[in-house]
Formats: structure tokens, C-alpha cells, sequence
């Protein structure tokens, strides 16, 4: 699935933070950040957790 880039204004302090957590889980500060919306997805029923990354349907049916 693409990517959609855009522009994240954050305040200092919080990014620091994202990048000292990051580091320690050995990720980028915006796979980090990737990360954290994710779970935060995940975890408030917006996203669900069993589907794949690709954009997969099955176009051949019906």
C-alpha cells in the first residue's frame, strides 16, 4: 500500500521523546510515529488488527 506523506507540526519536548523511544526500539523517529498511530488504531477499534498491509481483493470474482 502507498504511503501518504504529509507535514507533522509537533512540539519539541514530544519529539525528543519519540526519538529517544524510537532509539530504543532500534526505529526511525516516523516509524515510531507510524507505530504509535497504529496501536492507537488498533487498540481504539478503529483499525483492525488481522488485516494485511497489501491492498489485496479479489477482482477475478463474481
Amino acid at each position: 500500500m502507498p504511503k501518504k506523506s504529509f507535514v507533522l507540526r509537533i512540539d519539541e519536548d514530544t519529539f525528543k521523546a519519540i526519538e529517544k523511544w524510537a532509539a530504543d526500539e532500534f526505529r526511525s523517529a516516523n516509524g515510531q510515529i507510524e507505530w504509535i498511530l497504529d496501536k492507537a488504531l488498533k487498540d481504539a477499534g478503529r483499525k483492525n488488527p488481522d488485516k494485511k498491509k497489501s491492498n489485496n481483493t479479489n477482482k477475478d470474482a463474481g
